[in-house]
């Protein structure tokens, strides 16, 4: 029985790992701006936004239990709430390095894993990204702590293994673009959101607010930290993910970063 289990399991990691590790036609600008607009759409639309924002709450509380285990606190409960907010709950110092990393990772992780999604989608490994996806969506189902959550993370998971695993290979591209576009995209609206929140002295509690508290900085200056990486990573998806080229270390390549950087001295897009 036990045999036989861990065969169909070796076969299975076995089929994950060859079609993650096959790469796949990129698109062209054409088609990757394509996707971009609809992306963009998800996340400029009120009423599509109320419903897609819970993927961008999902990647905000997993950079903060991600960064909690990396930093050695103990990893304690996530919520995920209908109204797309969130909270991660870790145990540790009150103070110090590692508090202050896993709280500015929150409004970071969102860029942070759409620039991976990016990396990886333009250079050939859309399926890829979506596999890690169900890996990371696994890992955070584990700590969930409320029925809301259960059901996301249960939703997402359902939806990226169907397109991950009986998905053709067009639609696992398309999936990989959008899911790097979106994120990109959507990691920007929340700032602005906490903003007009903070305005109406309703967000005392904020990262922003958390993190001013315990260093000092004031809380818009993270703000703008937050913008001006997202932006950033934004900007650098845009070029990976409209002007595929090379396999997947041209991408962090020591020409290719030399590049960047000249072109960001000088204001040119090399």
């Amino acid at each position: 029985m036990i045999d036989s289990f861990l065969h169909v399991a070796n076969l299975w990691l076995h089929t994950i790992w060859i079609a993650s590790t096959t790469r796949l036609p990129p698109l062209d600008a054409a088609g990757s701006a394509l996707w971009a607009l609809i992306a963009l759409a998800a996340v400029l639309a009120g009423l599509i936004w109320h419903v897609s924002r819970n993927a961008i709450t999902i990647a905000h509380e997993g950079g903060h239990a991600l960064v909690a285990v990396l930093t050695g606190r103990r990893l304690g409960s996530i919520r995920l709430h209908a109204d797309t907010s969130g909270i991660t709950v870790s145990a540790g110092r009150d103070h110090g390095f590692g508090l202050m990393l896993t709280t500015f990772a929150g409004y970071a992780a969102p860029a942070l894993w759409g620039l991976g999604c990016a990396a990886l989608a333009a250079h050939g490994y859309a399926t890829a990204t979506l596999w890690l996806l169900v890996a990371l969506l696994s890992l955070m189902l584990i700590r969930i702590r409320n029925s809301y959550g259960v059901a996301a993370i249960a939703a997402a998971l359902a939806l990226t293994i169907s397109i991950s695993w009986w998905g053709p290979v067009t639609l696992r591209t398309y999936s990989g673009y959008v899911l790097a576009w979106f994120l990109s995209f959507g990691a920007i609206r929340p700032l602005f959101e906490l903003c007009r929140q903070r305005s109406a002295h309703r967000a005392d509690d904020s990262d922003a607010d958390l993190l001013a508290q315990s260093t000092g900085v004031p809380a818009a200056l993270w703000m703008l930290l937050w913008l001006a990486l997202d932006c950033g990573t934004l900007w650098l998806a845009a070029r990976w993910l409209t002007q595929p080229a090379g396999d997947l270390s041209a991408v962090f390549s020591p020409e290719r970063i030399a590049a960047t950087l000249i072109g960001l001295k000088q204001g040119i897009v090399v």
